[in-house]
């Protein structure tokens, strides 16, 4: 099963770590699921982006700074789609942007991100594109870590589709 082979590529890359580890969200969890360093792994970063790819329905897509980056670059290319890279913070030079890319108002977009907590990075990526007059219906990312992100999304009219849970990798 695809799931079985996803999860045994992220534990091969050592990307699933246990310890003490404090979350974007700030909460404190004993495991960290580290989709940036299987990004940087060829092999694991074009299977994530195979299967992220079959959830893709959107005219274009986006994904956050830093972490779903490498994802969205890599989806893009599997899909022949233009994509859209979301700030966490604008600069203070050249053109001052919160998103980087070419889009047109009322287009569909899907979010690639790489780990959802409480959905937090994610949703203010969906407030930022929705003032920029885009549809955003859906955030498709490689692990759920189960722990708010679906609802706290549902709740703002946004489906969270994940390619495994925490639950899947017996984390939680």
């Amino acid at each position: 099963m695809w799931k079985d082979e996803l999860k045994e590529k992220l534990e091969e890359c050592g990307a699933i770590k246990f310890g003490d580890f404090i979350l974007a969200s700030g909460k404190k969890s004993s495991y960290y699921v580290d989709i940036k360093k299987a990004a940087t792994k060829v092999e694991v970063l074009k299977l994530m982006a195979k299967y992220l790819s079959k959830e893709v329905k959107g005219d274009i897509i986006g994904g956050v700074e830093l972490g779903a980056v490498p994802l969205t670059v890599a989806v893009a290319l599997e899909l022949g789609k233009d994509y859209l890279i979301i700030r966490k913070e604008s600069k203070e030079h050249g053109t001052r942007k919160m998103v980087e890319g070419e889009f047109k108002k009322g287009a569909t977009i899907d979010i690639i991100e790489d780990v959802v907590t409480t959905g937090g990075s994610v949703l203010r990526a969906v407030k930022i594109l929705r003032e920029l007059g885009l549809n955003v219906e859906r955030v498709i990312c490689v692990v759920d870590r189960e722990e708010g992100g679906y609802e706290n999304l549902k709740n703002e009219g946004v489906k969270l589709i994940s390619l495994l849970r925490a639950s899947d990798l017996n984390l939680n």
